[in-house]
Parts: structure tokens; sequence; C-alpha cells
């Protein structure tokens, strides 16, 4: 069992292209595990490579939201990709309507979230949501969704930056929400961390972005998880090590 686990990092992007081994290997010395996420075909197809090739990495494979608009869901292609055991999970998807108008993109976006819901549902994976500015229309979507496929439909809400209020209606749906660096160095989440069930939260890097506290301003990597879970123990006021293994067992429960 890893030490600690950064469910959400993109270790296929190029800013690690000069230095993945050595960033890997610092995975290794940390105990830490990682879930390598795609955000459109080839990069999926990247994450699932590095998930072959390191035991420490796992894959989830997807389209994002916003990142390049004239993508669809190549489902054909997702299906052949999705056969590889460590694939764990579908996207990033979800809505973003901070980068791009509602009135000009939502149906654009809804649709290939969808498709990948749809997806996820039909392979027993959970969703990996990115969701900006778009908490409400995405609860919108998928709480009549949560009726009618019950259990089957569940995931994650990477980098949450959402309300108590927000959070408690993604709990009561069973979905998980994440933290990332930011909590080292805001305060703007901690009645989110201290009120939420710790069964239901998780930490991540998001890396190469927003590098924790103290590596601020530097590329950030998936062994910095660690100053996450460490921050969201000192919020809670809670034990270190219930809080490390809970996480730890919190995101091999969403991946097995």
């Amino acid at each position: 069992m890893p030490k600690y686990f950064d469910i959400h990092s993109h270790l296929n992007f190029k800013d690690y292209d000069a230095d993945r081994e050595e960033v890997i290997q610092r995975l290794r010395e940390t105990e830490t595990n990682t879930i390598c996420i795609g955000t459109d075909l080839e990069s999926s197809i990247q994450a699932v490579e590095l998930a072959s090739k390191y035991d420490s990495v796992y894959a989830c494979i997807g389209v994002h939201p916003v990142d390049n608009p004239s993508r669809v869901f190549e489902r054909e292609k997702f299906d052949e990709l999705i056969e590889h055991s460590k694939v764990v999970a579908v996207g990033e998807c979800g809505l973003d309507l901070f980068h791009a108008k509602k009135e000009i993109d939502f149906e654009r976006q809804k649709k290939l979230f969808l498709d990948q819901v749809d997806f996820a549902l039909s392979h027993t994976k959970p969703l990996m949501i990115h969701a900006r500015d778009a908490y409400l229309e995405l609860l919108d979507i998928l709480e009549p969704l949560k009726k009618t496929h019950g259990d089957k439909l569940r995931g994650n809400i990477h980098f949450f930056a959402g309300d108590v209020a927000i959070a408690r209606r993604f709990f009561n749906m069973g979905f998980t929400i994440s933290f990332t660096g930011v909590i080292t160095f805001v305060r703007d989440y901690d009645e989110v961390i201290k009120k939420a069930p710790l069964n239901m939260i998780m930490s991540e890097t998001d890396a190469p972005f927003v590098a924790p506290a103290p590596y601020r301003g530097k590329r950030n990597e998936p062994s910095y998880v660690s100053e996450v879970v460490k921050k969201i123990a000192e919020v809670r006021e809670e034990d270190f090590e219930l809080v490390r293994k809970t996480l730890v067992n919190n995101a091999l429960s969403m991946i097995s």
C-alpha cells in the first residue's frame, strides 16, 4: 500500500519531458502513487503508456471540456484504451464556464460530458470531473442521473473550490471531492475541509500546476502531495496518520 496517493496529475504533459524518469523515481522514494489524467485522446494514450510502464502510476482517460473545443469523444477509440487494467477512471471531463461563455458553449460541453458519463457507466468506472464556475449546472445534470443509475454513477470532483452547501450535494450523491496545493497557501477552503466527512475527500496535486508551499512558484509534481495531506490534517485538527491512511484508502476505494 502506498504512503500517499495523488489522485490527479498530468505526468503525460510536456512539462516533464526533460526529467520524467526522475520525477517518477521520487514517487518511488516517497511511496506515492498517482493517477495520470488524460485531457484528450493523445494524452489519454500517453497516460495509459505511463501506467503500463510504472507500478506507481494509474491512468484516467477522457476529454477535457474546454482545452480544445473542436474535440469530440471518439468512443470507439476510448473503448480500446479502457480495456487496459490500470485505467481506473474516465475524465477529466465536465463543465467549464470560466473559460467559455455559457450562452455560447454550454450545449457542446454538456453533450461532451454526457457522452463520457454514458461511457463510464457502461464500463463501471468512476468519473474524474473538472468543474469551474459550473457546480450548479453540473449538479443539475448529475442529480437526476443519480436517481436513475444509483451506485453505478460515481466519481470525484477534482480541484474542489465550492462551498459547504455545494460539497454536501455532491456527498449526498456519493461523489467525493479532492483538494490541491492551493489549500496550503489560502484559507478559502478551510470550512469545507473541516466539515467534510473524512471518507469523502482526497488529495491531489494537479501537477504541473499549483505547487503547494513550500514549493510555490515551482513546477509541481505528484510527490508533493504529502504537503496537501499535512494541511488537511492541520485544518481538521486531526491525527496526521489517521488522515494519511484514510485518504489513501479513499483513493484505493475509488479505483477498485
